[in-house]
């Protein structure tokens, strides 16, 4: 029976695959992101996916803006301004120099969030509840993927994922794929072949890290720990948990802020996690019609 809600640490093998290997995913730790990129240009290089018309958006350094269907991975930046202070500076004469008194944080306007966002592969993934034509499958790797020759470009796995992660490719008659759902592979190709997916390759800081989901969930627990004891209280982990609204998800991420600043959901819900429910009531109200139409028709019969 198909599971829509909970944790479920065998979800390759209710998928059907046969003693597959332990579940793997990523670990976005983004309080080492350097925002370099690397990660977006590998992943465009191995996966052939196009450009997105090198737009400066006039609102960041960023040039990509969010996800999308040529932008599998997305590292944004934010530029956040740092929370006034309660004391109302007069600007009185001083021997002291302006911003002398100062810790380097209060020192500064702003500081810069930087986060590599990608497909979270969740455990309970509506896209793949929707999909009509199978297109999207779990992997024997416990995450989910496109196959483009099956794909027929109905959409209804773009409403479908609670973080607008998958959607169509735009884009000229000849562009690679025009008018199919896309997302990030997790680089199945590479973890067929034992290898490590681009973007984890290529990330100079370790910011993303790639491994066996159970162990990377431990790494990143000691990591908040760290953190914690160096006085930085904010950090936390999103989408790790398997008790969350997805079943947890396969690449998770620690932020240092509300996962609202980061242009994630705070409490996401795989939208298909109602869907019992919603077949069950439509079976009564179904069973309910019929039998008063049956006992219209005898009754219109005396």
């Amino acid at each position: 029976m198909t599971q829509y809600s909970g944790p479920d640490p065998e979800v390759a093998k209710n998928a059907g695959w046969h003693e597959p290997p332990p579940r793997k995913g990523f670990f976005t730790d983004t309080s080492i992101c350097i925002g370099c990129k690397a990660c977006e240009v590998a992943c465009k290089e191995w996966n052939g996916v196009p450009d997105d018309g090198f737009n400066l958006l006039g609102s960041s350094y960023d040039n990509t803006g969010a996800l999308s269907a040529s932008t599998w991975r997305h590292v944004a930046f934010i530029e956040q301004p740092v929370r006034p202070s309660t004391k109302t500076e007069l600007g009185m004469p001083s021997l002291v120099k302006p911003g002398e008194a100062l810790d380097p944080v209060q020192a500064t306007d702003f500081r810069w969030l930087m986060s590599s966002d990608v497909c979270k592969h969740c455990t309970h993934a509506a896209c793949l509840d929707v999909c009509p034509t199978g297109a999207l499958f779990r992997t024997e790797f416990g995450t989910v993927v496109v196959q483009d020759n099956v794909c027929n470009g109905c959409g209804y796995c773009v409403p479908a994922c609670p973080f607008g992660v998958i959607d169509r490719r735009d884009g000229d008659p000849g562009t690679k794929n025009v008018g199919i759902a896309q997302k990030c592979t997790l680089c199945y190709d590479r973890l067929d072949a034992g290898h490590k997916p681009a973007c984890a390759q290529a990330c100079p800081t370790e910011s993303i890290q790639f491994g066996d989901l159970d162990e990377l969930r431990e790494r990143a627990a000691a990591r908040v720990a760290d953190l914690h004891e160096q006085g930085v209280p904010q950090a936390r982990l999103y989408g790790e948990s398997p008790d969350d609204g997805v079943g947890g998800s396969g690449a998770f991420f620690l932020l240092l802020d509300d996962p609202e600043v980061y242009g994630l959901p705070p409490d996401p819900v795989v939208t298909t996690r109602d869907l019992p429910d919603m077949w069950r009531r439509a079976a009564v109200a179904a069973v309910g019609l019929l039998a008063g139409a049956a006992a219209a028709f005898l009754g219109g019969r005396r």
